[in-house]
């Protein structure tokens, strides 16, 4: 469900503060857990640490990016892969075949 266009998009005011302190060039990373917050054009060129539960993933904001929220870009799930036992065999000798063709 969108947000109504009379109320505006969600940006946290704290993030808006610390953004105004630092130049868009620098390598500074500003952290953040505020993942429902919408990216505005101000905040082209900076790197946000957006927090996923469990450590900061950087997100360097481009152009493309504006109207998106901060949290699409860091993933709070992993994907490990499909398969088990049967997965494991085929890459093993993937592996072999793999290591013998470069002998």
């Amino acid at each position: 469900m969108t947000r109504s266009l009379k109320k505006g998009p969600y940006v946290d005011q704290k993030l808006l503060k610390k953004i105004s302190n630092i130049k868009s060039g620098d390598d500074i990373v500003v952290k953040t857990w505020s993942r429902s917050s919408q990216i505005s054009p101000e905040m082209i060129g900076y790197t946000f640490g957006v927090h996923n539960g469990k450590d900061f993933i950087e997100v360097k904001i481009v152009e493309n990016m504006v109207g998106h929220r901060l949290g699409e870009f860091s993933l709070t799930r992993k994907f490990v892969r499909h398969g088990g036992k049967m997965q494991k065999e085929i890459e093993a000798k993937r592996k072999q075949a793999e290591a013998g063709a470069s002998k």
